[in-house]
């Protein structure tokens, strides 16, 4: 456990974007992580997991903390439902593959999203219908000042869409070490009902779906509409699905009739931010290595040598773009640092 100076984050952002880090240390265990805290008192600190949720800007000056905590385990079980609890540094989609692997289920319809199980919790993370908090029990967090342990419940959370208390009250206050969550062992909840996994199903001949059928038909519809990190630079959705007044939606619908939606309440309705983007003409558009995807509106690329700022100013033009058009402001689910 070595801190290294002047560290490149290329390979620890999904967006590869090429940033250094003042100073660099990985921990894997939490006495290791307790000790770099202990010894790096009067030091600002970046904390990284699975680099997937965030866009690089500039340099960080600090010491970055590279939070690589692995293990899983079941940690109790009835008839029905089972605890798996995983630690941070564990890749989100391999412990989503290995609780269906267990036939557990809660996850499946969260598969193939990028990042690490320790960061799921701080963005609440969702897709196709679930998000952590349907599953979720707890986590453990380490204070940064005092390096104490604190175990914070759903309540305490105060999940919300895409947003919890890490990213208001207590945030860049506490480290997550594991996160528990409760998964069925019969009975599972198959939600095929959002978005295309009924037409994916339908495709693949499925009409019992399994959590494995589930699973692999994110996965499919997934790769279909959104680039590997490993082959180009992204983060998945880079911004929110706006959930606005049922006012304005009907003023925005009114000049355009097509417009799709979810109705979340009786005064709320979502729209997807990818139509926005999409007809606000930016989809597959590209400036210098800066560009928006051919096949998701929703996912801004690097090809190869864009800076965070011009991977940035791609998305105000684009929030810009669409609140002049649509009246709808659309916000970055992506971290800028």
């Amino acid at each position: 456990m070595q801190i290294q100076n002047n560290f490149s984050l290329k390979k620890y952002n999904t967006f590869g974007i090429e940033a250094k880090a003042k100073e660099f240390v990985a921990v894997h265990t939490v006495d290791e992580l307790k000790s770099i805290l202990v010894e790096n008192k009067t030091k600002t600190k970046f904390i990284l997991g699975g680099g997937s949720n965030m866009l690089l800007t500039q340099d960080i000056e600090a010491l970055v903390i590279h939070v690589d905590l692995k293990g899983k385990k079941i940690i109790s079980e009835d008839a029905d439902f089972v605890s798996v609890e995983s630690q941070a540094g564990e890749n989100w989609h391999e412990f989503v593959l290995w609780t269906i692997d267990q036939n557990l289920g809660g996850l499946e319809n969260m598969s193939l999203i990028p990042g690490n199980v320790g960061t799921t919790p701080v963005q609440n993370i969702g897709a196709y219908g679930t998000e952590i908090k349907d599953t979720f029990v707890s986590c453990t967090a380490m204070e940064i000042a005092t390096q104490e342990m604190k175990t914070f419940t759903k309540e305490d959370c105060h999940f919300g869409y895409r947003e919890s208390v890490f990213k208001h009250e207590v945030k860049d206050q506490y480290i997550i070490t594991s996160v528990v969550f409760k998964l069925t062992k019969r009975n599972h909840k198959i939600n095929t009902s959002y978005g295309d996994i009924t037409k994916e199903l339908e495709k693949q001949q499925v009409i019992t779906p399994t959590l494995k059928d589930v699973s692999n038909a994110v996965i499919a519809i997934r790769q279909s509409k959104l680039p590997d990190p490993k082959e180009l630079g992204n983060s998945g959705s880079f911004f929110k699905n706006p959930i606005i007044s049922k006012e304005l939606y009907e003023k925005a619908h009114a000049l355009h009739p097509e417009m799709p939606h979810y109705v979340i309440s009786e005064t709320q309705v979502k729209v997807p931010a990818g139509w926005l983007i999409e007809r606000a003409g930016f989809k597959g558009k590209r400036f210098g290595d800066a560009g928006i995807h051919k096949n998701q509106a929703l996912v801004l690329v690097n090809y190869g040598n864009a800076t965070g700022q011009e991977i940035l100013n791609v998305s105000k033009d684009i929030q810009a773009t669409v609140l002049k058009e649509f009246g709808i402001a659309i916000e970055a689910e992506v971290n800028v640092i």
